[in-house]
C-alpha cells in the first residue's frame, strides 16, 4: 500500500504536460528533425551519395540554412533583444570581443591550431547543447535530483562522447569537423574500452523508461531526446566512413531544434510585451529570413575570400591573403560568440524568461 501511495504521490506532484513547447512542435523539432535526417541518409545510401563528395545542395540546405543560421539565430536572443541586451552588456559585447582577441592569437600560433582549438570548442558545445535539452525535460516534469539524475547525464554523454572517441580511435575518416586533420588521434583500445561503458547505459536508460512507462510516469520529450541522439550520432560516426552521412546526421538534429526554441523565445517576448507583436507566420518568417540573410551574407565573404569553392553561389574570388590573419578570427566571431553565450542564456536561474518554458 505504501509503494502505490508514493506512485500515486508522485504522480500527482509532476506537471501536466510532458512537452517543453506543444506536443506538435516537440515532436516536429525532435523526431521530425531525426527522421529527415534519416531519410536524407536513406535517400543518400540509395543514390550513391555515401563515398562521394556531399553534393552543393546538401552544403546550401543543411549547413548554410540550418548550421550558419542557428548561429545567428543567437541574436534573436540576445543583441536584437534592447531588455535583454541591456540586462547583461558586459558579458554580451565582451564575449564577441574577447573571442576576437583570443581567435587572433591562436591564429597567430598557426592555421591548424586555430582551427584544432575551433573544432574542441564546437565538439563541446555540440554535445552540451543535447544535454541542456535533457536538462530541461527534466526540469520541466521536475523529477527528483537522485541516481536517475546520473543515469540521464550519462546517457546523453555517452550517446555523443562514444561516438566521438571512436572517430579519434580511427584516424584518418572521409570526413573532419572543420579541416582535415583537425582532430587528434587516439589509440584503437580507447573505443574498446568504451564500448560496453555505452551499450550498459544506454541499456539501462532503456529499461528505466519503459520502468517509467509502465508506471504511467513517462519523460517522453527526455526519452526522444536520447533515442535520437544515440542512434543520429552512431550512426553518423561509428556506422558509416561517409561525409555525407555525418553532415546529414549531424546537422539537422543540432540546428532545428534550437531554431524552433528561438521562434519560441521571440513568440514569448511579444506575447509579455517586450516585442513587438507578430503573427505566428510573420514571426516565423522574420526569424528565418534574417538568419538565411545573415548567414549568406557570412559564406560570401567565407568563400570569396577564404575557401573559394562556390563562386557559382558566392561570386569571383577576393585576393585576400594578407588579411587572413585578421579576417578568419573575425568571421569566427560569430560562431565562437555562439558557441560561449549560449553556455548563459539558457541557464535557468538566471533567465526569468525561461521559467515559462518549464510551467
Amino acid at each position: 500500500m505504501s509503494g502505490q501511495f508514493s506512485d500515486r504521490l508522485a504522480a500527482a506532484e509532476r506537471p501536466a504536460g510532458y512537452w517543453l513547447f506543444s506536443a506538435p512542435v516537440d515532436l516536429a523539432a525532435f523526431l521530425g528533425s531525426a527522421l529527415l535526417s534519416l531519410g536524407l541518409l536513406a535517400w543518400g545510401a540509395r543514390h550513391g551519395l555515401l563515398h562521394d563528395e556531399t553534393p552543393d545542395w546538401t552544403w546550401v540546405a543543411l549547413v548554410l540554412m540550418i548550421d550558419v543560421a542557428h548561429v545567428w539565430a543567437t541574436g534573436f536572443r540576445v543583441y536584437f533583444d534592447r531588455a535583454e541586451l541591456a540586462r547583461r552588456p558586459q558579458l554580451y559585447f565582451g564575449v564577441p570581443i574577447l573571442a576576437l582577441l583570443a581567435g587572433i592569437m591562436l591564429y597567430q600560433l598557426g592555421e591548424a591550431t586555430f582551427w584544432r582549438v575551433l573544432a574542441y570548442v564546437a565538439v563541446f558545445h555540440f554535445v552540451r547543447q543535447q544535454s541542456g535539452w535533457v536538462a530541461l525535460y527534466r526540469a520541466k516534469l521536475r523529477e527528483p535530483r537522485d541516481w536517475q539524475r546520473w543515469l540521464d547525464a550519462a546517457a546523453i554523454y555517452l550517446a555523443t562522447l562514444y561516438p566521438l572517441v571512436y572517430w579519434h580511435a580511427h584516424l584518418p575518416r572521409h570526413y573532419w569537423w572543420f579541416l582535415e586533420g583537425d582532430f587528434l588521434a587516439l589509440p584503437p583500445l580507447a573505443s574498446s574500452l568504451l564500448a560496453p561503458v555505452y551499450w550498459t547505459v544506454l541499456g539501462l536508460y532503456a529499461a528505466r523508461s519503459a520502468w517509467h512507462w509502465l508506471r504511467g510516469q513517462p519523460n517522453p520529450g527526455k526519452d526522444l531526446v536520447v533515442g535520437t541522439t544515440a542512434l543520429c550520432w552512431y550512426l553518423g560516426i561509428v556506422t558509416f566512413n561517409s561525409d555525407y552521412a555525418f553532415t546529414v546526421t549531424n546537422v539537422v538534429i543540432h540546428g532545428v531544434p534550437y531554431l524552433v526554441l528561438i521562434i519560441w523565445y521571440v513568440r514569448s517576448r511579444q506575447e509579455a510585451g517586450s516585442l513587438a507583436p507578430r503573427g505566428i507566420a510573420q514571426t516565423v518568417g522574420m526569424v528565418l529570413g534574417a538568419v538565411w540573410l545573415l548567414a549568406y551574407a557570412e559564406e560570401l565573404v567565407w568563400d570569396r575570400a577564404v575557401w573559394q569553392e562556390r563562386g557559382w553561389l558566392f561570386g569571383s574570388p577576393l585576393d585576400a591573403e594578407h588579411l587572413q590573419g585578421v579576417l578568419v578570427p573575425l568571421l569566427a566571431v560569430p560562431q565562437l560568440t555562439h558557441y560561449v553565450l549560449d553556455g548563459f542564456i539558457w541557464r535557468r536561474g538566471r533567465n526569468p524568461s525561461l521559467q515559462r518554458l518549464l510551467r
